[in-house]
């Protein structure tokens, strides 16, 4: 589902029109908290790592960059290089989830399109939460009639062509509470029509 070419895309993208509009509002929301400079990043399945690069680019310090698939690596390591942060940036195949120690603290976590792809979400965010030292910020769908309908749908032609790969719509209000839960608390949000982003 996220091979080689999945990435080559992602990367062609970046290059002809920067972040999207979702990631744009990860990096806005963090600028906010003038918590950017020098800080530590670290992104929780992060591509090709675009919202990295651009965190760099505004004076964090380091990114760390945890995957489940090795087929972004290449196109990863083409924008890093492009970029001019040649060993700013670690990137590792961890499931942080079942592997916490794979990964250490960072001021900032990031999670963007990933908790709707992963199925035990109170797992994943709690992992995240105890990472973060300062700020977390995570992007996921909004939870309706609408965006179940066309999850469950997806999942169903992923079934159907015999792909593993499913997609979920984890309650809002939930995931909240296990951020809260580990000592986070909501700071701001934005509420797109796609992608709601929380921080």
């Amino acid at each position: 589902m996220f091979g080689p070419r999945f990435a080559r895309g992602m990367a062609a993208r970046y290059r002809k029109r920067g972040l999207d509009h979702t990631a744009r509002q990860i990096v806005a929301l963090l600028a906010e908290t003038g918590g950017i400079e020098d800080a530590t990043v670290l992104e929780i399945g992060g591509g090709v790592g675009e919202i990295q690069l651009e965190l760099l680019k505004r004076g964090a310090a380091s990114a760390t960059n945890l995957e489940l698939s090795p087929g972004y690596e290449a196109d990863a390591a083409a924008l890093i290089a492009e970029a001019g942060v040649t060993g700013r940036v670690d990137r590792r195949l961890v499931d942080i989830a079942t592997d916490p120690a794979g990964a250490e603290p960072a001021d900032i976590v990031v999670l963007h399109r990933v908790v709707c792809c992963y199925p035990d979400y109170a797992r994943l965010l709690g992992a995240a939460a105890d990472h973060a030292r300062r700020h977390l910020v995570f992007s996921h769908p909004p939870r309706n009639p609408v965006s179940r309908t066309l999850v469950g749908t997806q999942n169903l032609f992923f079934r159907m062509i015999g792909r593993d790969f499913r997609a979920f719509t984890h309650p809002p209000a939930a995931m909240l509470a296990v951020l809260a839960e580990h000592g986070l608390h909501l700071r701001a949000a934005h509420h797109g029509r796609v992608w709601q982003v929380a921080a």
